[in-house]
This record gives structure tokens, sequence and C-alpha cells, in this order.
């Protein structure tokens, strides 16, 4: 039976008369101490820039659970100078009625204080359009500074109007080693973590911590405590949280991994090149090994969407469907029944015509890109909504696949510098549909450059692209 019983010394802030999650009490108390998201926080970045000159801008914080969007936000207006006044409030339990009160507050403030408001919205991608609508024009004329926080892609949950006048902060999941980090400090910290209970943390429990927590600091931290209660009256080198309580403590049975997860990688690493080498044995085999040693099934799932791409691609189209139609079928019924699926998935994969022409050739594109930079769109292929741009060239000698026989006409969509080198990225096999996707390229590559070929099928179209 676990004792959920927490000993007066293990949280400090029980002594302060206000014990609050250690997730909450270890929130980064400056800049300085906050971990992760290195690429917003450099010396010259964007971010940090607008909080040295004063200069805050309105934003949109997207990034994954417990990545720091939260703590980001209310730490930006705490460093600023002059500080704005911050206030925070959940799209999930607000509406109209709590947006207009807060823009009052924010009027009041800026009249009588001189003082800018930030204000927080967690969630934001929960508010609907007429909610959003309501935060258009206090953003538009500087009544607050909005910073939302979102889990969920901008682009497709937040209004266009308020898209354009913030500025979208992307933040990535934590790494192990920043996930490692903020659990160590946690142990040590004395005021506001497990430090005055002289914890100790063993390896084998630290790395399934961080496995567990999937990127997400907030849930490392939850599962490190509920770990922590399980030695809270435990004496001397008792108190000691092993891989065992960490597995008690979240329900999760840890993968056969050393300290460095290296049994993880190599499950995983045998169940690609099972389905690679086209053994659907072997392929059954390491999927009922991982499953059985406790493994995310969305996570095997995940990699056989990507094997479907990266080792079959269009030798076998159907086999992307296959495994994400898998993916669903998980989700949908869920463990025991839905390891079926998972199996038919990894079963069909490994039978699969392979190839890696995609996987190569896209690599390859974005090798080209990194060493070419941004070359221009040749003039044929663009789009020209203006006048100005028809006067420019814009779409000038396009050609009109449709009007061509076989809906083929011969044309450069490259850059004119990659032509010139005669660069070719997607180069199929002869092996499944790619079989016949190359023989249907060669056939095309040997028409004529500018001979039509048949009767025009029908008009352009004014805006076609």
């Amino acid at each position: 039976m676990i004792n959920y019983q927490l000993s007066m010394d293990l949280f400090d802030s029980i002594e302060k008369g206000r014990h609050h999650p250690l997730a909450d009490r270890m929130r980064p108390k400056s800049l300085a101490e906050y971990v992760g998201q290195k690429h917003l926080l450099g010396e010259e970045s964007l971010l940090i820039k607008a909080i040295r000159s004063g200069q805050l801008f309105s934003m949109i914080f997207w990034g994954p659970p417990g990545s720091g969007k939260t703590t980001l936000a209310r730490l930006v207006a705490a460093e600023t100078r002059p500080a704005p006044r911050f206030l925070g409030f959940s799209a999930v339990m607000s509406g109209v009625k709590e947006i207009k009160a807060v823009i009052e507050q924010a009027r009041d403030s800026r009249r009588f204080h001189q003082l800018n408001t930030l204000v927080f919205i967690d969630e934001i991608h929960r508010f609907n359009k007429a909610q959003q609508d309501a935060l258009l024009p206090h953003v538009e004329n500087g009544d607050i500074i909005l910073v939302g926080a979102t889990t969920e892609n901008p682009s497709f949950e937040v209004i266009a109007p308020l898209l354009s006048r913030t500025r979208v902060i992307v933040l990535h999941q934590l790494t192990e080693d920043e996930l490692a980090l903020i659990i160590k400090r946690a142990l040590e910290d004395e005021t506001d973590g497990l430090g005055r209970s002289k914890l100790k943390l063993s390896a084998e429990a630290l790395a399934h911590l961080v496995y567990a927590s999937d990127g997400d600091a907030r849930m490392a931290l939850n599962n490190l405590e509920a770990a922590a209660t399980l030695v809270a009256d435990s004496k001397g080198a008792d108190r000691l949280i092993t891989l065992n309580h960490v597995e008690e403590a979240i329900q999760r049975k840890a993968l056969q991994y050393d300290k460095t997860g290296e049994e993880h990688y190599n499950l995983i690493s045998a169940l690609h090149k099972s389905m690679r080498g086209s053994d659907p044995d072997a392929a059954l085999y390491w999927l009922a090994r991982m499953l059985a040693a406790g493994e995310d099934p969305l996570y095997i799932a995940r990699r056989m969407v990507r094997f479907a791409s990266e080792d079959v691609g269009n030798a076998d189209p159907q086999a992307l469907l296959v495994a994400l139609a898998a993916m669903e079928a998980f989700r949908f019924i869920g463990a025991p029944e839905g390891e079926l699926a998972l199996a038919q998935a990894a079963v069909y994969l490994a039978c699969a015509e392979k190839s890696n022409a995609l996987y190569l050739g896209y690599n390859l594109a974005r090798k080209t890109i990194r060493e070419t930079g941004s070359l221009p769109v040749p003039l044929p292929i663009r789009n020209a909504p203006t006048p100005l741009m028809d006067a420019l060239g814009y779409g000038r000698n396009y050609k009109y696949a449709h009007e061509y026989e076989d809906a083929y006409v011969s044309q450069s969509y490259l850059p004119e510098k990659l032509v010139q080198k005669g660069l070719r990225f997607y180069q199929p096999t002869n092996r499944g549909l790619e079989g016949t996707i190359a023989a249907r390229l060669e056939k095309w590559r040997n028409l004529g450059d500018d001979k039509k070929r048949g009767e025009v099928r029908r008009p352009p179209l004014p805006q076609e692209e």
C-alpha cells in the first residue's frame, strides 16, 4: 500500500503554510535559471533584445506541454524595464466578459500609473472567434501586450487578424539532458524543492523519470514528487528513490534499459531493421518485446509511420495509410486489442516493396537549400495577382499543363541555378509502384519542350497557379 502522507521536512512549503505542487514551486525566478529554449534566449535573440529595450511586442508561444510557455511569459514580464503589469488567465475558464474586465484594468493601469499591461492567456486556442475578435482592437492600439500560449498550431487555431498582430514564438520539447537538470535541481533545492529531505535518486530512476516524461518538465516534476512520497518516512540510506519507486509512483514499468537507455534504442532499432529487411517474423517478435517491456505503443506507431515514408515510400504508398490507420486504431480501442493493429502494420511494412528514394531525395533537397540559400522562384511560375506583378513578368510564358496532351508539357520549375546543375532529387527505383513512376517520368522527360500536343482542353483560369 502506498503511503501518501508527506513528512514535514519533505516539502519546505508546508512549513510556510502554502503547499503547492513541486512543479509550481520550482518555476524559475529569473531567465538565468530557465532551462531550455536556448534558441530564444541567446544574447542577440529578438526576445532578449525586446526585454532589455523595454519594447515588448504581442506574441504567441507555441510549444508542447511542459516546455515552459507560462514560465517564460512571467519571466518576460518580470525582467522587462519598466516592468509591465502582469495579468494572466486561462482561456478554458474565461470568456468575453473576463476579457473586457482585463482590458479595463489595463486601460486604468496605463491611464493612472503609466504602466503597460502584459495579458497572458493560457491555451488561447480554446478561445472562439468572437472571443479572439474581442482582443483585436486592444492589441492594435496598444492597450495590452498580448502573450498567448498554445500547444496547437496557431495557423489553424488563431484567427488571421490576431495572428497578423502577433509574432509566433516556437518553443521546443525539452531534451533529456534538460529534463535531467530540472529534476536534479528539484532534488537539491532546499527552499522550494526537495533539498531539505536529503533524498537521493538512482541513475536508473532518473533515466526512467526522464523517459516517461517525454520532454514535459511539469510531468517530470510531478512524477518525482509522487516517487518522493514513497520514501518520505524512511531514514538514512533508505531515502534513495529507486527505479522501483518511480515505477510504482507513475504506474508504468520501465523498459529493460540501462541508465543511458541503450536497450530501448536497441529494441526499436531491431524492429526497424527487421521491417527494412523484409522479415515479418522478426518484426512481430521485436514489436511484442517492446510492448511487453512497457513501451508506449504510440511511440512504436509513430516510428512505423516514419518507416512507411523512409523505407517503403512510393514503392507502396498504401504502407503509409496502413501505418496511420494502425495508429488511429490503437488510439480508438486501446490496449491490448489495439496492439493487433500495430502487429498488422508491422507485418505489412515488412512485406511491402522497399524504396528509400523519397528519403534520399528529400535529404538531398534540404542539403541543396543549405548550400544555395533562397534562390528566386522562376518568373513563369509566379502568380500575378496585381497589375504591377504582371508588368514585372510574373507568370509570363507559363505553360498551362492541361492545354497539352496527357496534361503534361516540358517546362522548368526549379530555380535556374539548379536547372543548370541538372539536379534530380527524386530518383525512383524499379520496385513496386515506383517502377511505374520511373517509366512515367522517363516518358515525360523525352517529350519536346514547346510542341503542343492535341487540342486545348479548357482555357486557363485567371488566377490559377
